[in-house]
């Protein structure tokens, strides 16, 4: 398949749009742009690093009851489910010991030495005393939310059908290495970068339907054994003897909660989970039976 790609910066990671060279040009502009919107959309409403997101808002009035807007109300949701189906090992609420442990502002700025103070773990796990009635949120006293990953998941999933919807045959949405492929079926090769090497591939997957997301620890780090990974159940950068997993689901979203579960659970992941988990000494564990994912 010869490629047409559009690429710009979202959500803090280089975004790429791919279709095929066939598809007709209009289409393409369109689905880019709408492409584009969802994620300075997004961006804009589940960043913590602006003062003027409504996750910024929300988390000021920790504390309080406030009204949240639809669409923050449904990720919190499936945050939340996500957090119960995973016991914990997935926390929404990890915001307070992340920014315990330095990373308190643009990634940027902390390896730059603007901020780099890091103070003792947080505890985490503070998810089950969250309140959620329609659109009325409670988020108690201390607590912060930070959905990371997932709202990159989600944007992905949601960018991906967008595309469809702009007249695209197929596409291919990748956010930093999160990917969702859409439309007709058709082959996507994808390289799995080497968590020691960026500048080298470990491995190379194809895939038809569905996603890959990948957790790494050794990406946005800020200092030895300072990553953005944090382990629910010590409150600090998850060290698990597993330093990078790549898994693939049905939707973005779900791939981003089980490649970062696999990595917190270490030694004790789950073999049936589809995907390739790398070990603090380089082991490499492979499952490609992708139908578990269903």
């Amino acid at each position: 398949m010869t490629e047409k790609v559009h690429s710009f910066r979202g959500m803090g990671t280089e975004v790429r749009l791919i279709a095929d060279l066939t598809e007709d040009p209009s289409a393409f502009e369109n689905a880019a742009l709408r492409v584009e919107a969802i994620f300075a959309r997004e961006g804009t409403r589940f960043s913590r690093f602006r003062h003027d997101s409504e996750l910024s808002a929300v988390n000021s009035r920790a504390g309080s009851s406030m009204a949240v807007s639809p669409v923050f109300a449904e990720l919190t949701q499936r945050a939340l489910t996500w957090a119960s189906s995973t016991d914990g090992l997935f926390d929404p609420t990890v915001l307070p010991a992340l920014v315990a442990a330095g990373y308190d502002r643009d990634l940027d700025e902390v390896m730059a030495g603007a901020r780099n103070a890091q103070h003792p773990a947080v505890p985490c796990g503070r998810w089950r005393e969250i309140e959620l009635l329609g659109l009325e949120l409670y988020l108690p006293d201390g607590v912060g939310l930070d959905f990371g990953g997932i709202a990159k998941g989600w944007a992905v999933d949601l960018a991906a059908r967008s595309a469809i919807e702009a007249g695209l045959g197929w596409a291919l949405v990748n956010a930093g290495g999160d990917i969702r492929v859409a439309g007709t079926t058709r082959e996507a090769e994808i390289a799995i970068e080497d968590p020691f090497d960026r500048s080298k591939e470990l491995a190379r997957i194809v895939i038809t339907e569905g996603a890959v997301a990948t957790s790494s620890t050794t990406r946005r780090t800020w200092g030895p054994g300072l990553h953005h990974l944090i382990d629910p159940r010590t409150g600090e950068p998850a060290s698990t003897g597993v330093v990078q997993v790549t898994a693939w689901a049905s939707t973005c979203e779900e791939a981003e909660v089980r490649a970062k579960t696999a990595l917190m659970s270490g030694s004790k992941i789950d073999r049936a989970l589809p995907g390739i988990w790398v070990g603090d000494s380089g082991q490499v564990l492979v499952n490609l039976d992708r139908e578990a994912a269903a």
